[in-house]
């Protein structure tokens, strides 16, 4: 049976083909975004739908959100520019709940072996205060870590 390139499988069916134009379709208009919003914004929203002129964003927060509201009319312009049927735009936010997982925590820094006794020097030439306390226990807490 001979090779055949994704495109023949694709549309085989007028599902595949339907759902194919429409992949494609959200391809662009998410590409539009990109380049029409700025960078740290556009990894926080994406493009949801297109139906009937009214294009759907998703915002994973409402400050995203917000600021998405606040360039409605740049990004219009920026959709109109490329010929796309969008008239208008809603945003929607929606938390992603893949990410629940705590982050996990950074391991501490440790100081060098010089920087602890740099430190007790330090504490042992102030006088009575809670600067020396303070500098007097982070030197004791990382000695004891090493």
């Amino acid at each position: 049976m001979p090779a055949r390139r994704i495109d023949f499988y694709l549309n085989a069916s007028d599902s595949l083909r339907s759902l194919t134009q429409e992949a494609r379709l959200i391809a662009e208009l998410d590409r539009i975004l990109v380049h029409g919003a700025p960078a740290d914004l556009t990894h926080a929203c994406r493009v949801k739908q297109l139906r009937d002129g009214t294009l759907t964003l998703l915002a994973e927060n409402a400050a995203v959100a917000a600021k998405l509201k606040q360039l409605t009319a740049r990004l219009l312009v920026a959709y109109r520019t490329q010929r796309s049927e969008v008239t208008s735009i809603r945003i929607e936010v929606q938390v992603d709940r893949g990410n629940s997982a705590p982050a996990p925590q950074p391991e501490p820094k440790r100081l060098s072996p010089e920087s602890i006794r740099n430190l007790t020097t330090l504490a042992e030439s102030l006088e009575d205060s809670p600067l020396k306390q303070a500098l007097t226990r982070l030197a004791a807490r990382q000695s004891a870590q090493k």
